[in-house]
């Protein structure tokens, strides 16, 4: 096998032989190729394929790593995801356990229902939404390898207990079992621990920065005997604590790993050395990681571009504009351009603005905004506060939250309504106030009941719409329908999904600003014709994701929007200064899968939690050294100058601004080199909040 495609690091990593070997491999810094030529390698020195096991976390990781095993060697080596090994090891010896090998392996629904089950036997309740709570608990106790007896919340232990023997009574296993039981196998059984140890001579785990504590210990049983082990990653690339990743485990190999070697791989092969060293000033600040600093044999290329707009819509369409402009001076594929946001509700305004232009775009990891459950949830019930006979918004609302009208009741209202030439709304607005309107028809009191309430809750939102603005009258439509209420019923998504309601209202609110004569009509009408122009297409367009979701992605043009206090960094890793690395960490990732062209933006204003909130550049803005920025930012013309001089504290070229907006002030710093305006916003409730260190004399101004 030629080694002629390798650098110095890489071929050092590639012929490394035996003992643990930890490879710091920066971003684009050809990791694949290392880990399947090292692979390549112990097969030319006569190592069998059947000794070799390689580990990673996806599916499509896996399979990508075979292909190029049987293209460099015509071999079948054992790729698999953790899961995909536990699962293999359990199959063949989990009878040590005393469950039989032909085991059932729960989803998510079949392990809910079951403890749901045991809820119920324990006489507490069988509240799904408690059961989906507990469920997590339980995951997360197993992938920290807590036994039920070793929780310290002894309710929970208990639950969790009656849970695990309901699961060996069905002979079946969750998802996390196949890491929690495989661990508890190995450790339990010697003889068992031997015969793995033994099959599996040379180790080697990808994305090692992304282990949790499962899948480490995992690791380690298996490694125990021989220390072959070939670990791959990147402390700085570490985004995934909240499924319980921990990067700690990276930092520490060379003290788990006595006598172990360390690799760094840091000269990169994908992007500029400008959006190479920007990235690299970025990620310094964090100081629990291994130093090292990314570099390119390449050109220096352009400066970042920064742009922040008066509000969202302005961002929106900035950047839809240098799209075009962007692929139609570089002959950029739109294929190759994307936009990475820090939540899923922040891709409404982009969408807007792609679509207006009839930019294609596609939504990578999630459904587009007018199509997520929650969005067509509201508008049906809009739909509802217009007209009577919309019969398919009445049956996505009338049971959220649940009235218990199920498919037997809705069938019998559907055939009354027919019967009486009536749409079905009408109906129940008569059967609310006779339940004998129709001759035969039973309903329960229960039944009843919920159909009342909901007729009385269009009613109050039909006579409340006149003196409502539409982002008014949803927010009246969220706390009347007890509608969160109905969301906190899935803790994991509920966060997404109010971010993505408050997305609308701020869209309603936008909307009625732009029009003479806003109607809810034509809302509604503007939104579906909206959601209509977003059927896919195979033709080639924009990526929309997450920061999250662009993990091991690049592309040729890159915009990363939203870059203010309280989004990136999200709110809820404000008081945390762990979760804090971890946002800057994930801004570095995304700003890394930028080839060639990487673009800033943020906003001033944005609405936010139901109204328009001044926002704050994020301080990852800040941490970038100016020398490789360049500013695109308008005038902003609400930028009223009371004093030119230069306060104590500032710097030379800086300036502070007043403005009043409300009942506070809005301060604005402009740094000239820079070319940037700050905000920071003072009322009663909050005198102290600024934007960087620096800044905090402007309370005393």
């Amino acid at each position: 096998m030629s080694t002629l495609e390798l650098n110095p690091q890489q071929e050092a990593a590639v012929n490394h032989v035996e003992g643990p070997l930890l490879v710091l491999a920066g971003a684009g810094s050809g990791k694949t190729r290392v880990v399947t030529y090292r692979i390549a390698k112990l097969l030319d020195m006569g190592v069998l394929p059947s000794d070799i096991l390689a580990v990673t976390f996806t599916n499509k990781a896996a399979a990508e790593m075979r292909n190029r095993i049987r293209i460099l060697k015509n071999a079948q080596v054992l790729a698999s995801t953790f899961h995909s090994l536990g699962s293999r090891i359990l199959r063949e010896s989990i009878g040590a356990l005393g469950y039989k090998t032909d085991f059932a392996i729960y989803d998510e629904e079949d392990s809910e229902k079951l403890l749901k089950n045991c809820l119920e036997q324990l006489q507490l309740g069988g509240d799904k939404k408690v059961a989906k709570e507990m469920r997590q608990q339980i995951s997360t106790a197993k992938n920290n390898l807590e036994s039920p007896d070793g929780v310290v919340d002894k309710s929970l232990g208990l639950v969790y207990g009656a849970y695990q023997t309901a699961l060996k009574e069905c002979n079946a296993l969750d998802f996390d079992d196949l890491l929690y039981l495989t661990v508890k196998l190995l450790q339990e059984h010697e003889t068992v621990r031997q015969e793995y140890q033994n099959r599996w001579l040379f180790i080697l785990i990808d994305e090692y920065q992304d282990t949790n504590f499962a899948q480490y210990s995992l690791t380690k049983l298996l490694v125990e005997k021989h220390q072959n082990l070939f670990a791959v990653g990147d402390p700085d690339q570490s985004i995934y604590s909240w499924r319980g990743a921990r990067y700690q485990n990276i930092l520490n190999f060379e003290r788990d790993f006595p006598g172990a070697k360390t690799i760094v791989l840091d000269q990169n092969y994908r992007s500029t050395n400008n959006i190479l060293q920007a990235s690299n000033a970025l990620i310094e600040h964090n100081p629990d990681r291994y130093e090292k600093k990314l570099w390119s044999a390449g050109s220096e290329g352009e400066k970042i571009t920064v742009f922040i707009g008066q509000n969202e819509r302005q961002e929106a369409e900035f950047v839809a504009l240098r799209i075009l402009k962007m692929a139609a001076d570089r002959s950029i594929p739109l294929d190759d351009i994307a936009i990475f946001y820090r939540t899923n509700a922040q891709s409404r305004a982009f969408e807007d603005a792609l679509l207006s232009r009839r930019i294609n775009y596609s939504i990578i990891g999630g459904l587009s905004f007018y199509a997520r459950r929650e969005i067509k949830d509201i508008l049906s019930y809009l739909r509802l506060v217009i007209s009577n006979t919309d019969l398919i918004s009445f049956l996505r609302t009338i049971n959220l939250p649940k009235r218990g009208l199920g498919p037997a009741a809705l069938d019998k209202l559907a055939e009354a309504a027919a019967q009486k030439k009536l749409p079905i709304f009408t109906l129940c607005e008569e059967l609310a106030s006779d339940p004998n309107f129709v001759h035969g028809l039973k309903l329960s009191a229960k039944q009843h009941s919920g159909l009342t309430n909901y007729v009385r809750l269009i009613h109050r939102l039909r006579d409340a719409r006149p003196s409502l603005k539409i982002h008014e009258l949803i927010a009246e439509l969220i706390a009347e329908s007890n509608y969160l209420d109905f969301l906190k019923e899935d803790p994991e998504t509920m966060q997404d999904r109010k971010e993505n309601i408050d997305e609308l209202m701020g869209k309603a609110a936008e909307w009625e600003e732009e029009r003479e004569h806003p109607t809810l009509q034509l809302f509604l009408e503007e939104l579906t014709l909206r959601s209509t122009a977003e059927e896919k297409t195979d033709l080639p367009s924009i990526k929309l994701m997450t920061l999250h979701n662009s993990k091991g992605l690049e592309f040729s043009l890159v915009f990363l929007v939203g870059l203010e206090e309280d989004l990136c960094p999200h709110i809820n890793s404000k008081d945390n200064p762990e979760s804090i690395e971890e946002e800057r960490r994930l801004c570095y990732v995304g700003m890394t899968r930028a080839r060639k062209y990487l673009y800033l933006t943020a906003s001033i204003y944005r609405f936010m939690w139901g109204t328009f909130r001044p926002m704050r550049p994020s301080r990852f803005l800040k941490e970038i050294p100016v020398r490789f920025l360049q500013n695109s930012s308008p005038t902003s013309p609400m930028i009223q100058e009371e004093s030119t001089s230069d306060p104590e504290g500032f710097s030379e070229g800086e300036k502070v601004y007043h403005h009043q907006f409300g009942a506070g002030t809005i301060q604005k710093a402009y740094h000239s080199s820079f070319g940037l305006t700050y905000d920071v916003y003072f009322d009663d409730s909050d005198t102290t909040r600024t934007l960087a260190a620096k800044f905090a004399k402007l309370k005393s101004l």
